[in-house]
């Protein structure tokens, strides 16, 4: 069976986002988990999807430019990632959304659809996100690894990843720091 792997750049108090937008102390919003040799699928939820297009789409059609969410020139790896997502298929988790601008995108309607794509033949499966998929989809008990780079700042204020107070048991697999303050995690969820 196919893994769903959820993999997500938070701040030391679990923060994924600023109130008023995306999290500024995140470099780039490239692929830096390693994933891109071992998945050839990408689910989002909802509220996330149409922005994820747009944002990806801006980037591989003018990568010179800023990017009106950042105002940061692309990186060479947002660059590679814009290219890569372009082409793979992308599951929105969404009983509303009909419409999407990618032609690669389908709408799965429920936890169960997602568990029937898991079944499916392939590569494993990129969880992107946003904070309320991923932690309602490990409360489901669908996703199976749980990558994170957790940036050496406090953000106070923002989105948890984890909203409630449910334990979670994690199974570390690995823990690689970088020169820079950044710790790469990857757990089994059980």
């Amino acid at each position: 069976m196919r893994k769903l792997i959820a993999a997500m750049k938070v701040s030391l108090d679990e923060k994924v986002e600023l109130p008023d937008g995306p999290a500024d102390w995140v470099e780039g919003w490239s692929d830096d988990y390693g994933l891109t040799p071992q998945i050839d699928a990408c689910v989002l939820g909802a509220g996330m999807y149409p922005g994820y297009e747009q944002y990806w789409t801006r980037v591989r059609t003018d990568p010179g430019q800023p990017s009106p969410m950042t105002g940061k020139i692309p990186t060479p790896g947002e660059i590679e990632w814009a290219r890569v997502a372009a082409q793979m298929p992308h599951y929105v988790l969404s009983r509303t959304l009909t419409i999407a601008s990618w032609p690669n995108t389908r709408f799965l309607r429920t936890v169960d659809d997602l568990a029937a794509l898991k079944r499916q033949e392939g590569k494993d499966i990129y969880l992107v996100g946003g904070a309320r998929t991923t932690s309602s989809l490990i409360d489901a008990g669908v996703v199976d690894e749980l990558r994170l780079i957790v940036y050496p700042l406090i953000a106070g204020r923002g989105t948890p990843l984890f909203a409630d107070e449910r334990r979670r048991p994690l199974d570390l697999r690995n823990a690689q720091p970088h020169a820079d303050g950044r710790i790469s995690l990857t757990y089994r969820i059980d």
